[in-house]
């Protein structure tokens, strides 16, 4: 019997301000950061993830995978067999001929692992590193492919890997984002598109958040001229007020992810500037990543990307341009290399030295490899894409160090043994984090969406023992 007159559709609706309220106040409470409820699902061992992500296409053929039968077939057309069923290629017409790697390859470390000689600095820390040779994807084409890497689907508009772990988890440091984004390279014609650190579906606090190379490292962060600190938290408490009384007209949960975005910006007028000014860094750790710690490249990003898991980051994300080599590979290759093959390794080897390596997951690789072909014959011979086997490899994170995974055929063609596809290795970097990929969902448009889709299994070869 309901003694007071209030039935339930009557108690939700005049709850509903209230209810939305506790919420906001959870969002805005700076002690308050946790992801979704219920996570993590099982005992972590990565607590964030620096992505360093080869935007182009490196080529496994001449930097992991040595293939010494191409040595042999120089010149002579690719067989038929080997072009039956899939997608082939995405510029190259006619019957190609194969090409082998100008590069030598040697073993390095207790454990083994094979490195072109493009990759010295990357030796000296190979006994850290989870290198998968058996990587495949979907498409051929850069966009479709980055997506798939990044948001599990070919489509654009989908949240990304980092959207979903801040989903997940929420935020470790209450005065930077979960997931920043940061870029560098050579402009190879290819973009970088917003989705491909977008949020999707979910709310927009979770989107990847850019941190520039030049001039204010976050665009309208800083006061207008003339404008105080105390001046502009009058302003943004008026502008949470109204937002508040929207909110509580409409229940939009995007308004809440608004008035949090201006609480952040707010608090990142002082952490920012602090986190960017590298002249703090000792110079000997300046010349570890090879960087002025002034001028942008791939290697300041690098150091940038482990002061911002020092500080709490969640997921940093770098994107490094310049490696789709469809034309004079060689000079190209070996350029992306000088540039990157330094920090890389200076980044594991810092890690390491500091305790982080153990929680941080570490992982390298692009959208997909580059053919055991050639594009163009002579002196300016290059590789197209190549999406049916490739490398990536991985480090720290509850990741089992100095071993090789999976193999591709001896043409370095398609991923033959233990083949590992972009699902697979979501699934994996999420079950690292304490995430069951298969849980991890959001509902919209009627149904259920995952980072994995219906697909995608833990890679259990790659985790520690004890992992």
């Amino acid at each position: 019997m309901n003694t007071h007159g209030l039935d339930r559709r009557a108690f939700l609706g005049r709850s509903a301000a209230g209810i939305g309220t506790l919420a906001l106040a959870s969002l805005l409470n700076p002690c308050a950061m946790g992801g979704a409820p219920g996570l993590p699902h099982l005992v972590p061992r990565a607590k964030r993830v620096i992505f360093l992500f080869m935007a182009g296409g490196p080529s496994h053929i001449d930097l992991f995978d040595p293939k010494p039968l191409l040595n042999q077939l120089d010149g002579k057309p690719i067989p038929a067999h080997l072009l039956r069923n899939h997608q082939q290629f995405a510029l190259i017409r006619g019957t190609p001929a194969f090409k082998p790697s100008p590069y030598s390859f040697r073993r390095h470390g207790q454990s083994g692992i094979t490195l072109s000689s493009l990759l010295p600095n990357l030796a000296r820390v190979a006994d850290h590193l989870a290198v998968v040779r058996s990587m495949h994807a979907d498409s051929n084409v850069h966009d479709p492919a980055v997506h798939l890497m990044n948001c599990g689907t070919l489509l654009a508009d989908r949240p990304t890997l980092g959207s979903w772990v801040s989903y997940g988890l929420g935020s470790e440091n209450s005065d930077l984002p979960a997931y920043v984004v940061l870029t560098s390279g050579v402009s190879d014609g290819q973009p970088l598109l917003q989705s491909f650190w977008g949020n999707g579906f979910l709310d927009s606090r979770h989107a990847g958040v850019p941190l520039r190379n030049s001039g204010p490292p976050v665009l309208h962060l800083a006061n207008p001229e003339g404008v105080s600190i105390a001046e502009r938290r009058r302003q943004l408490d008026l502008a949470r007020w109204m937002n508040e009384r929207r909110h509580d007209a409409l229940g939009d949960p995007e308004i809440t992810s608004r008035i949090a975005s201006y609480e952040l910006a707010f608090r990142m007028q002082a952490s920012v500037p602090e986190l960017t000014d590298l002249r703090r860094e000792p110079e000997s750790v300046l010349r570890l990543y090879g960087t002025d710690g002034v001028r942008p490249s791939f290697a300041r990003n690098c150091l940038l990307a482990r002061r911002l898991v020092e500080r709490g980051v969640r997921f940093v994300q770098l994107y490094d341009r310049g490696w789709d080599s469809h034309t004079d590979m060689d000079r190209e290759h070996r350029r992306q290399c000088a540039a990157g093959d330094q920090p890389a390794a200076a980044l594991v080897a810092d890690l390491h030295q500091r305790g982080l390596l153990d929680d941080t997951l570490v992982i390298w690789g692009g959208e997909f490899g580059r053919t055991p072909v050639a594009q163009v014959s002579g002196n300016t011979w290059g590789r197209d894409h190549h999406p049916h086997g490739f490398t990536v490899w991985l480090a720290g994170g509850g990741v089992a160090p100095g071993i090789t995974h999976g193999a591709t055929d001896e043409f370095g063609y398609h991923a033959t043994e233990n083949r590992v596809h972009v699902h697979d290795l979501h699934a994996t970097v999420l079950h690292l984090l304490g995430i069951d990929h298969r849980q991890l969902t959001f509902r919209t448009l009627g149904r259920n969406f995952r980072l994995t889709d219906v697909a995608g299994s833990v890679v259990r070869p790659l985790l520690r023992h004890s992992a």
